[in-house]
């Protein structure tokens, strides 16, 4: 609630000041050049998402992925001068989860199970986070930079973050070079699978549980050689390089490439793993955790691609994507996309989408019961995991240049709504609803 009531301060906060210096810089403003942005503009943006599996990392690989989260945006964009803008994101997601359920899979009166979600409070959580992003643009709008700030927090899990870009362009804005360079520094609180913790220890769900209270099953003499963390800090380091180019009067391409370090905590408290040399443990019919994700406290991640698109038409227009990563922990993955957005009549714009992605496994990554004791790093985390995904999408858009339709002082200039349909070869599939709506002020 107090992060909430930070993002609600700063946005009364903004709008009020913008609203006593926008009738200012107008009146000081003696040669005329086009403002980067006429007007407030505020997006309300909204998602529902849903997805199923039975590779749950929770449980070790094994058990039930349901969950679903619905999120809520709002961004708005505020022009401080002819040269200057605000933009302010702040949003909140609730979500439920039957995967990090079983955290403590023994807090429900039914048995447990890991393709069974328990009915603790690690089965829901919410997640806010707020951004702001100042940027300036040069009288002849060649050069352009910004700063970003940014904070989010859920129930484990919280993050700060700043960053900022540069672009130049020339060769009559054919040409844009840009850099960005970013950091986020972020804290755990280091929740374990139940059964590790000290009976009664405490914490999330786990108030009234004592192993010392369950009959287990399989080996009675269940003693993991469990070790704490030692680190709940996670920093994150970005830097980037961009460059687009006006090939033809139908044709624009561009390239990226980016850098991510990351130190710290990079594995995840309360995922579990088990090892195939073990004697397995049970409650009712869910298998005791011989340890816990183990993962090295660092990574470097190198990304580059490129986009392409096409001006077909007045009705078609074809843009393409591809990129291709990779890792220090041995993931790599190349991911393909195309998207036609086909225009109807001037206002009305349908865009199917395909994307295909493609990821080998991390080293450290192996399915249920297929780690060894031995072994330093381990994970059986299915996003770590070699598979191939397919994604597909069908969006609408309406856009009133206009502005006919109000609410209050905005005049509402497009609607999007986007359906997407996800698949991945190991079981897992989702689908996600978008929708936005943008308005303007008047």
């Amino acid at each position: 609630m107090t992060v909430l009531k930070q993002i609600y301060l700063v946005l009364f906060c903004s709008l009020t000041f913008v609203s006593s210096t926008l009738g200012q810089n107008q009146d000081s403003t003696k040669v005329y050049r086009q403002r980067v942005l006429e007007s407030v503009e505020i997006d309300f943006l909204s998602s529902y998402y849903s997805q199923k599996g039975d590779n749950a990392a929770v449980s070790g690989g094994i058990g039930t992925e349901e969950l679903t989260d619905l999120t809520g945006t709002i961004i708005i964009s505020i022009p401080l001068s002819a040269d200057d803008k605000l933009t302010i994101d702040a949003g909140i997601s609730a979500y439920t989860s039957a995967s990090s359920s079983n955290v403590n899979p023994f807090d429900t009166r039914g048995t447990a199970d890991p393709f069974v979600a328990s009915s603790g409070a690690s089965g829901s959580d919410s997640w806010t986070s707020f951004t702001g992003v100042y940027s300036h643009s040069s009288d002849d709008r060649n050069t352009i930079w910004s700063t970003k700030l940014s904070i989010s927090s859920e129930y484990d899990y919280s993050s700060f973050g700043l960053g900022g870009s540069y672009s130049k362009l020339f060769n009559e804005k054919n040409t844009e070079i840009s850099l960005h360079a970013g950091a986020y520094f972020d804290s755990w609180s280091l929740i374990y699978p139940v059964e590790l913790r000290d009976p009664g220890g405490g914490g999330d769900d786990d108030e009234h549980f004592n192993i010392n209270d369950y009959t287990i099953t399989g080996n009675p003499n269940y003693d993991p050689s469990f070790v704490a963390l030692d680190n709940s800090s996670r920093n994150s380091y970005s830097a980037g390089l961009g460059f687009s180019q006006i090939l033809s009067k139908k044709l624009q391409g561009s390239l990226a490439l980016d850098f991510v370090l990351q130190d710290g905590l990079l594995s995840t408290p309360f995922q579990r793993v088990y090892f195939g040399d073990v004697e397995n443990s049970f409650i009712d019919n869910f298998q005791l955790a011989d340890d816990i994700e183990r993962l090295p406290d660092s990574r470097l991640k190198i990304a580059g691609g490129g986009r392409l698109n096409y001006y077909i038409n007045e009705i078609f227009v074809l843009r393409t994507f591809y990129r291709y990563y990779f890792d220090d922990w041995g993931v790599g993955s190349h991911t393909a996309s195309i998207e036609l957005p086909i225009k109807i009549g001037t206002q009305l714009t349908l865009y199917p989408s395909y994307r295909f992605y493609n990821q080998s496994a991390a080293k450290y990554f192996a399915p249920f019961e297929q780690h060894l004791s031995t072994e330093t790093f381990y994970t059986s985390d299915y996003d770590l995991s070699q598979y191939n995904a397919n994604q597909f999408g069908f969006g609408i858009n309406y856009t009133d240049i206009f502005t006919k339709l109000h609410v209050w002082k905005f005049g509402l200039k497009s609607v999007d709504i986007k359906f997407s349909k996800y698949q991945r070869d190991t079981g897992l599939s989702a689908s996600i609803v978008t929708g936005g709506l943008k308005f303007i002020m008047n």
